[in-house]
Parts: structure tokens; sequence; C-alpha cells
């Protein structure tokens, strides 16, 4: 199947670890084609992992804007089952703040905000602290920023004190850090906020 879906993605996929295309085509074979997620235990999954699977569903979605594809019924239907195997499993398994964007932009093009809202389920679920606020800072996307932002926001502020020591995240770890004070009524956060304020008028 893989050799009649056009040339990138053919290079990608003889790119890929063994371990991954066995993944990739157990997902497809799974449930006669539909796809679905790998569970965890059976494959070792890592960082690696990640950036294969973006890399194969980033040709794969190139590959269907190509007219002659789009003219092509079958072809279309098998890079667009491959993309959503791909997206699957990347949703069940990634930690990436990269990858979670990769995701976000995909769902946003369609209008799928049902979609969206599943995905970022995973944010509270999965992700760190640093991760989350490493999408808001990598993203100009305002609808992906401010998923970003809630997540941050219901997550304890004892989680969101380390990103305050860290220059690059401070800044999106205060504001998180208003968020949960004044629209979760967060004590906590109130009280860290006015901590932070009084070590700054004595650094001033």
């Amino acid at each position: 199947m893989i050799k009649n879906l056009g040339p990138r993605v053919v290079s990608v996929w003889e790119g890929l670890r063994p371990m991954t295309k066995k993944m990739l085509e157990r997902a497809v074979q799974s449930a006669g084609g539909t796809p679905q997620a790998v569970p965890a235990q059976k494959f070792s999954y890592d960082a690696h992992s990640d950036w294969e699977l973006s890399r194969l569903l980033t040709a794969l979605d190139e590959q269907v804007k190509d007219p002659a594809v789009r003219k092509d019924p079958q072809k279309l239907e098998e890079i667009s089952q491959l993309a959503e195997t791909c997206v699957s499993v990347l949703e069940t398994q990634t930690e990436s703040a990269e990858i979670f964007i990769q995701l976000a932009e995909r769902i946003l093009k369609k209008n799928d905000y049902g979609k969206l809202d599943k995905l970022s389920d995973r944010l509270l679920e999965r992700f760190s602290a640093g991760e989350i606020a490493e999408i808001v800072r990598q993203t100009d996307i305002a609808q992906v920023r401010a998923i970003a932002y809630e997540t941050l926001a219901l997550i304890p502020a004892s989680s969101l004190l380390p990103l305050l020591d860290d220059p690059v995240y401070a800044e999106i770890a205060i504001n998180a850090m208003e968020q949960k004070a004044f629209e979760y009524d967060s004590e906590e956060a109130r009280e860290i906020l006015e901590r932070i304020d009084q070590e700054n008028e004595l650094g001033g």
C-alpha cells in the first residue's frame, strides 16, 4: 500500500524503525482496517516514535493536497486512513508540545470542536506543566493558547511554582496563576501572587 502513496510518504516510511512500522501496520489492520489506538504496553513508545509519526503525518497531509490524489478516491482513502492511524496513536501516547500543536491545528482546519475538546482533555491527563507552558510559548493560534492556559489554571498551584523560577516560562506561569486565582477562586494561587508582589516590591 505504501508504495502507491507518493514519493515523500515512501521516503518517510522507509526511514521508520521496524517497531514503528509494525505498530502502524497492526493499528491499520485492527478492527477490519478501522484506525484504533494501539495499547501502550504492547510497544515501546518514546520521543523518537513521536518524531517519526509526526513526520509521516506531515507527509501524508501534504500528499492529500496533491490534485492528482484528490481525483483518486481509493488513494485518498488509503492516505486518510493511515493519517488517522498516526493521529490516533499520537493522541493516546504523546506528551510533546509540538505534537499537540500539530494535532490541534489539523482539527481546527476541519472545525471539529468536539474532537478538539477531547484532545484538550489529554493535556490534563498526561502532560507536564512545563510542556503545557511550552504549548503557550510555541503557538500563535489563539484557541490553542487558550486551551493550554485553561489547563494550567486547572492543575495544582504547586505544580506551577517551578515555572516561576524559569525565565522562559515565568510570565506564562504568572498569567495562569492569575487565571487560577480570579476565575477559579484559588486561595493558594492568590497567596502565591501576593508573595510574588511583595518580593518584587522588596527587590525594587
